[in-house]
Order: C-alpha cells, then structure tokens, then sequence
C-alpha cells in the first residue's frame, strides 16, 4: 500500500492537571520520514499514540489522506506500529509472530506464507523463522518486530523509539535498515525519539517538541541551520551549540556582537538578516564545525584551551573566553595542548543570534 498523508488539527490531550498534547497542528506528506523529536515528557509519544488510535484526544482531529480518523479504531486505521519493547509474542516461533496481523484478517494460507516469507528476505531473518524470541539477540528480534509491522502492508508505519535497547554499534546498523526500508516500501513514516542523532539521520522532516507543543518543524537542514530559538539550537547537535551572552551595538559600518573579551563585526543589518527592533541582551550561537583555530583577523577572538576530546576524525576543543565557554572542531594532528592561548576563528555568516528576553533567533 502507498503512504497516505497525515494531518493533525489542533490536537489536545490532558492528563489530569498535565497537558501532554497542547494544541498541536502537523501536516505529515505521503511517503515522507518524519520525526517527532524531544525530550521524555515532551509529548511525542502520546502524540504516536493519538495517531495510532491507542489513544483518544480530548479535542482537535487527526486526518488521513481526506478521511477524520480522529474516533476510528485503531484496526481499522491501516497503520503499524513497532514498540520500545518490541512486544513480540515469547511463546510463537519468529514466522508466527510476523504471520500474527494476516491470521487475524483471516487472510488465506498460502497468501501468509508468501508475504511472511517475503517480508523475512527484506529483513534477512529468513533463516530464524523456525525459532523463538528468546533465542535470538535484539537486533534480531528488532528485525521480527519491524517484519510483523511490515508485513500487514500499512499506509503509515509508527515506531515508538525503536532502538532505545541496542548497543551503539547495532543502533547505528538498525539506523540505515530502517532507512532502506522505508525507501523501498515507500509508506508514510512516523518515528518517535528523543536522539537528535537519529533524527537528523533518517528523517526528511523533524517536528521539534517541548512541553506538548510543537517548536520548530522542518527539514533537517532547517531546524539544524537555522533554530528558530535558543531550545532548539542547543537540543541538536553534538557538541551542543556555544552561546556568548552579550550585546549588539550599532555602527556606521554595520552591527558589533559585544561580549567580555569577545568583538564580532557582523556586517551590516541588512546582509546578515537582522529583524527589526532594538536587541540589547542577545546570545551569539557557535556551532563546534564553524568554529577553528588560526590567525587573528576576520570573527575572531582569543581564549584559552580548557579541555581537549578527541574523537579519532576530529578533536571538539573547549574554549574559555571572558567567563563563556566555546567549543571548536580542529584536526586530529592539530598541535594543541590544555592551557594554550589560541584564536577562535568563526566562519562568516556563521553565527547565530537569539534574543535572550524571547530567547528567538533574531538573525535570518
């Protein structure tokens, strides 16, 4: 089946005096990977749930394609959701949990044997059919969990933080099976976590969560480019974002970003996008791979080395500057040493601004 587009309208959903769904509005394309991407408590798998019909919202409604499912059963949504825990069944051999969704619609025998099949050579879990849950390790019981999601043929594919219980090797494997999978099914993919590496792996777009709301949605490119506030800039990406608290000074020559031990000439309001208004407590956002060492001149400042964490491709090098921390993303060979005085040198057009008061990026 093809994917099918969703639509969420105004979705609310209360817990008592917690509201774990606030008035969340989401266009979700056919065949698209989306990402509802937060912290544990943000809402974003009560967000799964309400889609999936385990859950029913207290207002708001939930379309696909053209039709309200918002009071539909959840058997009858052609959706198919794989769980943290995986949920399989430990009594079933691997073929009959797969086989478990077509044997309920009483789909006929040879049918299951054909689409069970099928299903365990895209997983390459053909030769595990005859065998138990508990004699397979996670990653291959992960494989028969997406495989009893897959083979019902849903239009939306749910996966509730699907990789929470590998080991960092096998997480990042699962990571690009998903990946293929998903392009070669070509359903509409709804996938919960709180990993922002995750989500800018596999994602065409990422709702940012916080608090059941919806923050920033958008590509990849988007919300890691351009954070629309200072939440989202420092909630993705490793190393998190470096913020200098300081202010913006107007000159002839254009705008100065001013901070204890820190001057920035950004060039003019216009060239770097300024919003209107008058901005005098912001942060300057630095991420790790805009920031390295060199000669002063250009955005630059002089700080001092404080920490070094090689990585093996690269060192991320934490920068003391004026009571503010900094960190650069410099070379492996590069000869620098804890409690070096250094210049930080900033691409142009690379710093982000955020109003401290709104805590919003005021910069384009």
């Amino acid at each position: 089946m093809a994917g099918m587009s969703l639509r969420l309208e105004s979705i609310y959903r209360r817990y008592g005096k917690v509201m774990a769904v606030n008035d969340l509005s989401l266009e979700l394309p056919a065949g698209k990977f989306i990402t509802l991407l937060g912290p544990s408590g943000c809402g974003k798998t009560t967000t799964l749930n309400l889609i999936a019909g385990l859950d029913q919202a207290d207002g708001g409604s939930i379309h696909m394609g053209e039709r309200d499912i918002t009071r539909v059963p959840p058997n009858e949504r052609g959706m198919a959701i794989v769980f943290q825990n995986y949920a399989l069944y430990p009594h079933m051999s691997v073929f009959d949990n797969i086989a478990f969704g077509l044997r309920l619609q009483r789909r006929p025998k040879p049918e299951i044997q054909s689409r069970v099949r099928h299903t365990a050579e895209l997983l390459a879990i053909e030769h595990l059919l005859d065998r138990r849950p508990g004699q397979l390790s996670g990653g291959q019981q992960q494989r028969v969990a997406l495989g009893r999601a897959m083979v019902k043929k849903p239009a939306v594919f749910l996966l509730d933080e699907p990789f929470s219980n590998l080991d960092a090797a096998l997480r990042a494997r699962m990571r690009t099976e998903v990946k293929h999978l998903h392009q070669t099914l070509g359903t509409t993919s709804v996938f919960v976590t709180h990993d922002q590496e995750e989500a800018m792996t596999l994602s065409d777009l990422i709702a940012v969560m916080r608090d059941g709301k919806l923050v920033q949605y958008g590509t990849q490119h988007e919300v890691y480019g351009k954070p629309r506030d200072m939440y989202v800039a420092t909630f993705l990406g490793k190393p998190r974002m470096s913020l200098i608290e300081g202010s913006l000074e107007r000159h002839a020559a254009g705008v100065v970003f001013t901070a204890p031990d820190v001057r920035l000439e950004l060039g003019t309001a216009e060239s770097i996008g300024l919003r209107d208004g008058e901005w005098p407590r912001v942060a300057a956002g630095l991420r790790a791979e805009d920031v390295s060492l060199g000669a002063p001149g250009g955005l630059s400042f002089d700080a001092q080395v404080a920490l070094l964490e090689p990585i093996g491709s690269d060192t991320f090098v934490e920068l003391e500057v004026g009571g503010a921390t900094v960190v650069a993303r410099v070379p492996p060979e590069d000869p620098v040493a804890v409690g070096d005085r250094v210049t930080a040198v900033i691409k142009p057009g690379r710093v982000h601004l955020f109003d401290l008061d709104s805590t919003e990026r005021i910069v384009r």
